[in-house]
């Protein structure tokens, strides 16, 4: 058995632990509401971009809602183990934090190796869209017209990408390649934006999912902070125990 002077030093090491891992927790929580806010927003915001990649991609807002949710969750279950000072229950912390970093590391990796073959999915798509366009059509039509009324332009690279299209050769430019609104540009270049949406999208993409990546990065980092306070804890609170015995 520990003698009484050991006990009293192992306590305020317990507690020093305890408030630290507390205030960590709740950060941690906060952290899984700004992803969860960040895959809405996403989903919101960057809809007709994901649309025009292919049917996966438009999954990804999902996965940070996902990984929001399963974050708050988390946070809530180690705010409770925390409290409780159970020595198992902040390991299943440890383990679950741990589980989270890996496959948020896995997923960085796999985008960053990725992410020519997203851009090169994108212009392919976009081009095999135009092809396929129609005024009163599909999702992915109505995602075209309001890239380029958005962007203010029109085609891929240039508006001559149209020029190779059913729709041109029937109707001409569509209304959403307009410089102005409510013009009828049919086959008059002088009325319609010049540039192509490819680079201005990458542009927006590459400067939006680089939020999207600082912030998932800034998670993935804050959470080996939180496996090495739930391990200690939990490792102070066995020790205390055996101390106590």
């Amino acid at each position: 058995m520990a003698s009484p002077s050991r006990r009293l030093q192992t306590k305020p090491v317990i507690t020093c632990f305890k408030s630290v891992l507390l205030i960590y927790t709740f950060i941690f929580w906060i952290t899984g509401v700004i992803l969860l806010a960040v895959g809405i927003w996403g989903k919101v915001s960057l809809e007709n971009y994901f649309s025009l990649l292919n049917e996966k991609a438009t999954n990804v807002p999902f996965v940070l809602i996902g990984t929001g949710s399963v974050i708050i969750l988390l946070g809530t279950f180690g705010c409770f183990a925390t409290c409780r000072a159970s020595a198992w229950m902040l390991k299943l912390y440890a383990m679950f934090l741990t589980l989270i970093f890996l496959v948020e590391l896995v997923a960085a990796i796999v985008g960053f190796v990725f992410r020519h073959e997203i851009k090169n999915s994108f212009k392919n798509n976009y081009e095999k869209i135009l092809k396929q366009y129609n005024s009163t059509g599909d999702y992915r039509s109505d995602a075209v017209d309001k890239i380029q009324n958005k962007l203010h332009c029109c085609g891929v690279t240039d508006f001559r990408d149209w020029k190779d299209t059913n729709y041109y050769s029937e109707k001409g430019f569509p209304k959403s390649c307009c410089k102005l609104e409510n013009c009828s540009p049919q086959r008059d270049a002088d009325k319609i934006n010049n540039e192509g949406c490819f680079i201005k999208v990458m542009t927006i993409v590459e400067s939006e999912m680089g939020v999207v990546a600082g912030i998932s990065f800034g998670v993935a980092c804050f959470q080996l902070i939180g496996i090495f306070l739930a391990y200690c804890l939990s490792r102070a609170i066995t020790n205390n125990q055996y101390e106590i015995v």
